[in-house]
């Protein structure tokens, strides 16, 4: 009996102790599993093997995994920049890239340039928990394919001096860009748009001095190299070629036509002002003639009629006399009134230079404000005046002055009385 009852209380005693270390072991793990859970949040987000530069050859393929010091499957990842073609898996952080070559072709992604891809991680329980990183990828090829230079232009242009030409430097990229172009020239040359980097405007005007009065040669030729060259000093060469003839400078020709013009209607202008005074004195000198001629011939008649019809003899002694007279009035005349022919013909030749510059300003008038011959013409006008100056250099010019106009002259040289006087006869 004492003993059933003593192995009834060790039973007892041993399920007690057993349900006594069950509770501990629940209260211990509870107590584990929190302490675990605050621990994770008390740990601080971050990638543990960001890799922040990759090196891509073109045709290959990248593919890393990013990895974070928390559970995966409470975060996802995600892009906020980054070249095309390039994909980031959000669920596991797994970086993928194919480099084809259609994406260099076409201009989409370059060689040698260093793109940024902006990516992250966030919680999905937890918003404010995030990393935001981002890493370098730079592309490359064994393939070197070479920059070259294009002109907008031909390479070989005509101009002439006062013309503008104007083009722009477009740059067909190759493996690597062209980072800087040099511009050279075989004659120097001044106020120009320089080019120093693709898509540059080169801009010129041709100066009117460009080809000098004394060159033998009547076209020069402007040879434009412009060099452009990569970071690793890979070069190519573009070569435009002008040829520069001589050209009209339209401006300046014009004033000096101008100033010629004048200068001939200014000579004209004197040229008939000594005509009206040579006239006029012609016109005085042969009133004075006649006068003497009339005299003369009034005082033989009047002697004829006394000697024939007189009654005394006086009168027809007086008679006799007065021819006499008359004939002593010839000489008188010529020493008091000479008869002015070289006068004469020097009118006659003054009017006819004044009427040739006339035709010769109304002929070479210049047409419109570009007139191709407008230095021939120049030139004409200039060599016309000089003959005339030198067919007069020794007729003194008479100047203007208060009593006698311009108008009064003109109405004088257009006189058609003056025109017949002085208009040339043929028999």
């Amino acid at each position: 009996m004492k003993l059933k009852v003593l192995l009834s209380f060790f039973v007892v005693l041993f399920l007690h102790s057993s349900l006594q270390a069950q509770d501990s072991l629940h209260v211990h793990k509870a107590d584990s599993t929190i302490s675990y859970q605050d621990s994770l949040d008390a740990i601080k987000l971050r990638i543990i093997n960001m890799n922040p530069y990759f090196t891509l050859h073109v045709d290959s393929v990248l593919q890393y995994g990013f990895e974070i010091n928390k559970p995966a499957k409470n975060y996802y990842w995600y892009l906020k920049n980054a070249p095309v073609g390039v994909k980031l898996d959000k669920n596991n952080g797994q970086l993928f890239f194919k480099a084809e070559k259609s994406y260099f072709k076409s201009g989409k992604l370059k060689y040698d340039v260093q793109y940024r891809v902006e990516m992250g991680v966030q919680s999905l329980i937890n918003a404010a928990e995030k990393v935001d990183t981002f890493c370098t990828i730079v592309f490359y090829s064994t393939e070197i394919v070479a920059s070259k230079l294009k002109p907008t232009i031909s390479n070989n242009l005509t101009l002439e001096e006062g013309d503008s030409v104007k083009f722009r430097i477009q740059c067909d990229e190759g493996t690597f860009p062209t980072e800087h172009i040099t511009m050279y020239t075989n004659i120097p040359i001044a106020n120009y748009t320089s080019v120093r980097k693709c898509d540059d405007e080169f801009e010129w005007m041709v100066p009117y001095d460009f080809i000098r009065d004394n060159d033998t040669a009547r076209q020069k030729m402007l040879t434009l190299r412009f060099v452009g060259a990569d970071k690793f000093y890979n070069r190519d060469t573009a070569e435009v070629k002008i040829f520069i003839r001589p050209g009209i400078d339209y401006p300046t020709q014009n004033m000096l036509h101008k100033r010629v013009s004048n200068e001939v209607a200014s000579y004209v202008a004197q040229l008939k002002l000594t005509f009206y005074v040579l006239s006029r004195n012609i016109k005085k000198t042969k009133s004075t003639r006649t006068g003497f001629d009339i005299t003369s011939s009034c005082t033989a008649l009047a002697g004829t009629a006394l000697s024939t019809a007189g009654e005394s003899n006086g009168a027809k002694n007086f008679g006799k006399i007065l021819p006499s007279v008359g004939l002593t009035l010839v000489p008188v005349k010529e020493a008091v009134s000479p008869n002015k022919v070289q006068e004469q013909n020097t009118a006659t030749q003054v009017r006819s230079v004044a009427k040739r510059l006339e035709y010769l300003v109304s002929e070479n008038a210049i047409v419109g404000n570009r007139d191709v011959n407008v230095q021939a013409k120049i030139k004409k006008m200039q060599e016309e005046l000089k003959s005339a100056r030198l067919q007069l250099v020794d007729l003194p010019l008479v100047e203007f002055d208060d009593n006698l106009t311009q108008e009064d002259v003109e109405k004088f040289f257009t006189d058609p009385k003056v025109n017949k006087k002085y208009k040339l006869k043929v028999n």
